[in-house]
């Protein structure tokens, strides 16, 4: 189906996100319009993957407009500034790690527009962004979701979770659990270090064994154990998805102390790590706390 496709937020995510927007809508006849807060991105990658860059009015000429941005409070922010400007039939398609009540918000506002929402972040890491093999949770009515599924060019799975918000909250508590395994194998392989135990042969066993998890298989191994921390999802973002899972749990009267510790836990790290680290230098604080490294 020809549509005119448009995406805001060419970050680590993003940008690949946006390029296989792009390739799709060439193969179908459409357009992919982008916009980024810093022009000199959108107009890169316009150059690079054949999209057009345009301002933020621009983007009220799509027919699907996909965001992906920090928080839900720069999504509040464009919103803002689009208000008006929508065309009633428009879809909005939020992939940033937002908050559930922001997306029950941001829907009510764009109904009064005629514009659908659909909260849907994604997870998957920048290689699967740049393999277009992402996961998306989504949540909002199912009938706006099949009118415009076929738009998820990025994906390799696409799952309705439930009504408005339920996409955020899963994309929370998802990350909130790997904020969980990511400290927990942490504190383990620093009492083992004490101990003189190697830690490549640990993993080993622990990737063979009933402890095994994506930090143990793909992330200490790779990025603590050779110090190398690669920039990938920042810790103050892990920080802050945590937060959003500690407030589903309040939220739904629930019962989750080891979630509601974990956001705390990440708070400090990027305090003490900053925000800004590789979301495993988290172990670092687990480092100082031990006076070791795990190596």
């Amino acid at each position: 189906m020809s549509r005119t496709l448009a995406f805001l937020g060419l970050g680590a995510m993003g940008r690949p996100m946006a390029g296989h927007l792009a390739r799709y809508t060439a193969e179908t006849g459409g357009r992919t319009l982008v916009w980024n807060r810093t022009p000199e991105r959108a107009e890169t990658h316009a150059r690079e993957f054949g999209s057009e860059a345009v301002g933020l009015a621009g983007v009220a000429a799509a027919d699907v407009i996909f965001t992906c941005l920090p928080t839900s409070a720069e999504v509040d922010g464009v919103l803002a500034a689009l208000e008006g400007q929508l065309r009633p039939g428009t879809a909005w398609v939020d992939c940033t790690s937002g908050h559930p009540e922001a997306a029950r918000r941001q829907s009510s506002r764009l109904a009064g527009q005629g514009v659908a929402f659909l909260d849907a972040p994604v997870s998957g890491g920048t290689a699967g962004a740049e393999a277009g093999k992402l996961t998306v949770m989504v949540g909002g009515d199912a009938g706006a979701l099949a009118a415009v599924r076929d738009s998820f060019a990025f994906a390799g799975k696409v799952v309705h979770v439930g009504g408005t918000g339920a996409g955020f909250s899963v994309k929370a508590v998802n990350n909130a659990l790997l904020a969980v395994t990511l400290w927990a194998t942490g504190e383990g392989l620093a009492a083992l270090a004490r101990g003189g135990v190697n830690l490549g042969a640990a993993l080993e066993v622990i990737n063979a064994s009933s402890g095994r998890s994506n930090a143990s298989q793909n992330l200490i191994g790779q990025r603590v154990l050779t110090r190398e921390f690669p920039a990938t999802f920042g810790l103050g973002l892990l920080a802050k998805d945590a937060g959003i899972a500690a407030d589903v749990v309040r939220t739904a009267g629930a019962s989750a102390p080891v979630l509601m510790s974990v956001e705390a836990l990440m708070r400090a790290a990027a305090t003490v790590v900053g925000p800004e680290a590789d979301h495993t230098a988290a172990l670092r604080l687990i480092e100082q706390m031990n006076g070791t490294e795990l190596r």
